[in-house]
């Protein structure tokens, strides 16, 4: 598989999308992102990178019903991809083996 270097806010938009046990559309993701960060993202951002996700394989979409709500307007909605998983467990692999190459002891001396 060919390595593809993510972004921090595709890695988490694409965490988010894997923790969700549905598809989901922009508004989920951008208030999981807030909540599970603490810090602000616009709407626009969260769309612009589910779409770059999409185009890269990682993510794929449909178009969900239209509902009152939305005035009658549908949803696109996102879920992860084969390809989409086998990239964040990369990520996930290549981040445990930089902590774990972190001497014991080495925060200790900074002291935290």
């Amino acid at each position: 598989m060919k390595k593809t270097v993510l972004g921090e806010l595709e890695e988490l938009v694409l965490l988010v999308v894997a923790a969700s046990t549905e598809d989901v559309y922009g508004v989920p993701v951008l208030e999981e992102l807030q909540r599970q960060t603490g810090r602000s993202f616009t709407i626009s951002a969260v769309h612009t990178t589910l779409y770059r996700l999409e185009e890269k394989g990682f993510l794929a979409s449909s178009v969900g019903g239209a509902t009152a709500e939305r005035g009658g307007r549908s949803k696109r909605l996102f879920a992860l991809t084969a390809e989409g998983g086998n990239v964040l467990r990369e990520i996930q692999q290549m981040r445990t083996r930089l902590w774990q190459a972190i001497p014991e002891g080495k925060f200790q001396l900074l002291g935290l």
